[in-house]
């Protein structure tokens, strides 16, 4: 029984001394531990202090383009880098060579971001035109004129007409693809309507009443206009300037007349020229003047519709 009780008591001492035995030999490796752990903690925030600080793109979206975030994961990487080897500098420690070289990775990358041109912008634009118009032969047409009574009872339109209009430019190119510099190239949208005299009268068997029902009744009045849908390339110079002239060598136009001809023919298809010029008065607020001269090759069904307009414009870019 005493036995017993001793050998109990003995393993009870060294079950003891090995607990603390074990307790001392782990309170330096905890301790050693606990202090790497803290010491990597404290690099952790202060690398993020210093993207944060010294990134432009700190802020992520996780909606954003996949090669835009690559390049901030980049930046932010060199930019550690940088860091580090100042820190290096700052202490008087030898620099790594790998992280030199990254260094100057990254400033010959800025250095040729800086200095790639920028996107063009291109010079964009709504106008709003009007002003005078002239036909090269007066206007005819079905309530106009009658192959049935004598030319000199027959009514002709005037030659002289006024316009409004409106139109937009959009950018092509800046510099006609790398030819010329400061030269812009625009596609052309544009519309305009002519007014050949508000009210011209009829022939001699457009009276009203006709001629058949009531024998010498009024002439009926007719409005004798047009309207023509034109699209053109634009050459625009000396980009940058407030003051800027320009071109159209050559451009598509489409007139639709009213009345119709003899032969109630509406379109008459055709090309046009112009050239006129414009002044920046305001942010994106232009003023300028134009001509163009409108060219079909002869009458579409007795109907000729070459003339040429001149008059001025407000733009405004965007």
């Amino acid at each position: 029984m005493m036995t017993s009780k001793s050998n109990k008591s003995r393993w009870g001492v060294v079950a003891l001394a090995t607990l603390t035995m074990a307790a001392v030999l782990a309170s330096p490796q905890a301790a050693a531990h606990k202090k790497k752990k803290h010491a990597a903690k404290k690099h952790h925030s202060t690398t993020s202090h210093t993207y944060s600080r010294h990134s432009s793109y700190s802020t992520h979206s996780t909606g954003g383009n996949s090669r835009v975030d690559a390049l901030e994961q980049r930046l932010l990487s060199m930019q550690a880098e940088l860091d580090a080897l100042r820190g290096q500098q700052a202490s008087g420690a030898a620099p790594d060579p790998q992280t030199t070289a990254k260094v100057q990775e990254l400033e010959q990358w800025m250095a040729d971001s800086k200095a790639k041109p920028q996107s063009p912008k291109h010079d964009n634009a709504i106008f709003f035109r009007g002003g005078f118009a002239h036909s090269d032969k007066a206007r005819n047409g079905v309530s106009i004129q009658s192959d049935v009574v004598p030319v000199g009872a027959q009514d002709q339109s005037d030659t002289d007409a006024w316009y409004i209009g409106a139109g937009f430019d959009f950018g092509l190119t800046d510099n006609v693809w790398g030819l010329l510099p400061n030269t812009e190239v625009l596609a052309e949208l544009m519309f305009e309507y002519k007014e050949y005299g508000a009210h011209v009268a009829g022939n001699a068997l457009a009276t009203n009443p006709t001629p058949l029902a009531a024998p010498g009744g009024s002439a009926r009045s007719v409005t004798v206009n047009q309207l023509t849908l034109t699209a053109a390339p634009k050459i625009k110079f000396l980009k940058g300037s407030k003051f800027r002239p320009w071109v159209i060598p050559v451009g598509l136009g489409i007139h639709v007349i009213s009345p119709p001809s003899e032969s109630i023919t509406v379109l008459n298809p055709g090309i046009m020229f112009g050239g006129g010029a414009d002044y920046n008065i305001w942010k994106s607020l232009y003023v300028g003047f134009d001509a163009r001269y409108h060219l079909t090759g002869g009458a579409a069904d007795g109907v000729n519709t070459d003339g040429y307009t001149a008059g001025g414009y407000l733009g405004i870019g965007f």
